[in-house]
């Protein structure tokens, strides 16, 4: 590292909110020229975005402090990067190398005995990437189509259920419900290079990271696909698959629309008549041609929301329509959306491996396991109909629980059993909790909220803070305790004054430094390479303003 830059810039102490903002800013004028269809203005603002100095720092941050992924090092060993090799790292992206072979590791599809490949690149590739996506993203989420949800800011799974929703719940459909085989792993390289438009410089950088090949018992090339685990590789795959939507609304009518909910490579097609759904799924196949994908025929299934074998699963949800009414002129029909029977299975059987896992395990241990699974399976089904499945998996889960105190006390009865692990509480009756207050969460504790769906023309991109910060704070994922914070805060990091974003990681900070102080004068939400600047700087978190504290008591 150069000597100006060792005694010019030290990494906590630069100006972070000016840098986002003015990257921010950028990225809103390639947002709003890619609207207009201004092309030319879009390149060149893409240029200067990956020349600047800014643009290397927050490419830099988002891979080695941000993504949860800078604990995992590609081919080369290298993670983990001091501030220095950060400085170092921004240095070189102003000269971008040729890429090194990405490191391939398998890991286990959930609930599935095939795994998936993963293909890790090199830190310093990551961080080119990371670069290169600040510039292509803005362009292409004013161009994407609304009804595609996966790997897009500021959308998510319960938006994708909401658009189903909104679209069978005044008329049943016929359901295309299809899946892409090997996505990410076949799509043409040429078919997507002529799709992106961007300028040569940057088709040269995707042709290269496509091109690179993999290690994995020997150097093997890669022909076709994008490396799952990239950084970019989300976008390039959204971006091979824009333009099934408009599409297939070509070969509906007015009267008879066909509409399509796209969430990475899953997608249902919804139509009023079957003959619809028979020419989508023809035109889907032919579509997929053209950039060297394939319908995988044992998940491609059609079906109707309310005759015969009514109902069809969508990540991780059941989705069906029930007769109502007892007279025939009030005859009609309900929708209802469940977890789905598999999700269900899996749960229990996550649940089950834990408890089983913790024979000889303290009882606080096996509440600190169990709590992080329940909550976070509760919070995504929170937003349909899922009150009484969250009671069976009460349920069930007391027998698991209750078998587990009976094999740690075979010579206790069934009350001394269930008297040393379960404490009664008034209103809630029987919690499965230590003396000392450190209880199981309940499914059923968590409420059911509606969700509300993203406008269809809605980005990030376009600045509308209000609308954004709302929308999070109402997010089906995000803890009861971050969201009250968060609407105390206005929306905006506690340390940096920033508004959080979507795709924000969003970490809980005790001014104290104790764990188990939680009350809410204690509390504050920090980005997470703020929660790092606060540590690494000794300063504490008051109001907004980091004051130096020379006794500051440790991590929060």
């Amino acid at each position: 590292m150069s000597p100006y830059l060792q005694t010019r810039y030290r990494w906590n102490e630069l100006p972070w909110k000016r840098i986002q903002s003015n990257v921010f800013k950028l990225q809103r004028r390639i947002y709003r020229a890619s609207q207009s269809g201004d092309v030319k203005t879009v390149h060149k603002l893409q240029r200067l975005l990956i020349k600047s100095w800014y643009g290397r720092l927050i490419a830099v941050r988002r891979v080695t402090q941000d993504n949860q992924g800078k604990k995992t090092a590609g081919i080369d060993g290298v993670k983990n990067l001091t501030a220095t090799q950060r400085l170092l790292m921004a240095q070189q992206l102003s000269q971008i190398p040729k890429p090194r072979p990405l490191r391939r590791i398998w890991i286990p599809k959930p609930g599935k005995r095939e795994k998936r490949p993963l293909s890790i690149p090199v830190m310093h590739d990551r961080a080119a990437q990371s670069l290169v996506k600040l510039s292509l993203e803005p362009e292409w989420e004013a161009k994407f189509e609304p009804n595609v949800y996966g790997f897009r800011p500021g959308r998510s799974c319960q938006d994708a259920i909401a658009a189903i929703f909104r679209t069978i719940c005044q008329r049943p459909k016929y359901v295309l419900e299809g899946d892409i085989r090997g996505c990410f792993n076949n799509i043409s390289h040429r078919a997507l290079l002529e799709k992106v438009q961007a300028p040569p410089f940057i088709r040269r950088l995707l042709r290269a990271w496509l091109k690179c090949g993999v290690l994995d018992r020997g150097f093997q090339t890669t022909d076709r696909g994008t490396p799952q685990g990239g950084v970019i590789s989300p976008l390039l795959a959204l971006i091979a698959l824009h333009g099934v939507e408009s599409h297939l609304k070509l070969l509906g009518t007015q009267k008879n629309p066909i509409h399509t909910v796209f969430y990475a490579d899953d997608f249902v097609v919804l139509a009023p008549r079957l003959s619809d759904i028979q020419r989508a799924k023809e035109a889907i196949e032919q579509w997929m041609k053209t950039v060297g994908l394939e319908l995988h025929p044992q998940k491609t299934t059609i079906c109707h929301t309310l005759k015969g074998q009514a109902g069809f699963d969508f990540l991780g949800f059941h989705i069906k329509q029930y007769s109502a009414g007892k007279y025939a002129s009030k005859r009609g029909y309900k929708t209802l959306i469940k977890p789905s029977q598999e999700s269900k299975q899996r749960h229990l059987a996550r649940l089950k491996e834990i408890v089983a896992n913790h024979k000889a395990a303290p009882q606080a241990a096996l509440i600190a396991r169990l709590n992080p699974v329940i909550v976070g399976w509760c919070r995504y089904f929170s937003s349909v109909v899922s009150k009484a499945t969250f009671a069976a998996m009460d349920a069930q889960l007391f027998w698991h629980l209750f078998r587990w105190a009976k094999s740690r006390h075979p010579n206790l009865n069934t009350h001394d059993s269930v008297s040393r692990y379960w404490r009664v509480n008034q209103g809630r009756g029987w919690l499965f909790a230590t003396t000392d207050q450190l209880r199981l969460r309940r499914h059923n504790e968590t409420p059911i909220r509606r969700h509300v769906k993203v406008r269809a023309t809605r980005s990030p991109f376009d600045g509308d803070w209000v609308y954004w910060g709302t929308r999070l704070s109402r997010y089906p994922g995000l803890a009861p305790i971050k969201a009250k914070l968060l609407k105390q805060q206005q929306g905006k990091c506690a340390n940096c004054r920033l508004y959080f974003t979507s795709e924000d990681d969003i970490e809980l900070h005790h001014r104290d430094g104790r764990h188990d102080n939680n009350c809410y004068k204690n509390l504050a939400l920090l980005h997470r390479h703020c929660h790092d600047q606060v540590h690494a700087t000794r300063t504490t978190v008051s109001d907004g303003i980091l004051d130096n504290e020379p006794s500051w008591r440790g991590a929060g």
